[in-house]
């Protein structure tokens, strides 16, 4: 189970990417045309609050009971989490950066449901689209990080 929970963890990374840079363009479009905020862009939006919620979901669970969770795994003997690099990205910089991302994006679709003008929902809702685009990119195990690298798909 805990192979295939990782797997979909790593495989709704791509999904959120996706609905993310898709949620960049259309709030910029509407922003930059002046558009009427339509149904949707909500829709659109409300896809990428719900496949970043259940990532974050897994991944919570992964970094509590995974292979490397804080219950069950333990720390080498004499090192400290902030001085191992390994367990300082797994146990502290990706879930934080993540739940900064997924706050983020919840703002964003948080803006569908405001009672402002179309031109400010488009307008802050890309920022708070690209903001959560360039935190969660700094954040992911990307192959190319020496120790905590992971492979683009399962």
């Amino acid at each position: 189970m805990e192979i295939g929970l990782l797997h979909l963890h790593n495989l709704l990374r791509w999904v959120i990417l996706i609905l993310l840079l898709i949620s960049i363009v259309k709030a910029y479009s509407g922003w930059m045309g002046k558009k009427i905020f339509s149904p949707g862009d909500k829709k659109i939006w409300l896809f990428t609050m719900i496949s970043g919620h259940i990532t974050l979901l897994l991944g919570l669970y992964q970094v509590a009971f995974g292979r490397y969770g804080f219950f069950t795994a333990s720390l080498p003997e004499g090192t400290n989490v902030m001085k191992d690099p390994f367990y300082r990205f797994f146990w502290v910089e990706h879930p934080v950066g993540m739940i900064i991302g997924i706050v983020l994006i919840t703002l964003g679709h948080g803006m569908a449901r405001k009672a402002v003008s179309d031109e400010t929902k488009y307008k802050k809702a890309f920022w708070y689209f690209l903001i959560a685009l360039v935190v969660i990119l700094a954040c992911v195990p990307w192959p190319f990080r020496e120790i905590v690298g992971r492979p683009l798909m399962p």
